[in-house]
């Protein structure tokens, strides 16, 4: 049986929104309005998948700034691809993620401080 990170996962992934967003990010990081426009959804529901996969680890947020001075975040997908082996009565789940690099890793760490 699937425990509950696993299931978490599961719905996650089953979730049109979540795989949109997933998709869209794997390109290039994106802002919320672009994945509204991509994924063809509404900024709450964008801002509600974002927690869930960010929650996860399946996205890396970036903090940008426009030329008024403004900032923003964007997004991009972390999440490599999910391994399922069911066998002999027993279900086991393998998420791989891409590495965080160095530089980007302090910036957010510098950033949520």
């Amino acid at each position: 049986m699937p425990d509950d990170e696993d299931r978490e996962v599961l719905a996650l992934l089953d979730d049109q929104y979540a795989r949109r967003i997933l998709i869209a990010a794997s390109e290039e990081p994106m802002s919320v309005d672009r994945l509204t426009e991509c994924c063809d959804a509404s900024p709450p529901t964008i801002y509600r998948r974002i927690e869930r996969l960010s929650d996860q680890g399946f996205l890396n947020e970036y903090q940008e700034f426009d030329p008024d001075g403004h900032h923003y975040k964007t997004y991009s997908t972390r999440l490599e691809r999910v391994a399922i082996e069911i066998a002999e009565g027993s279900m086991e789940m393998d998420v791989y993620r891409r590495d965080e690099d160095p530089a980007d890793r302090f910036t957010r760490l510098f950033e949520d401080l």
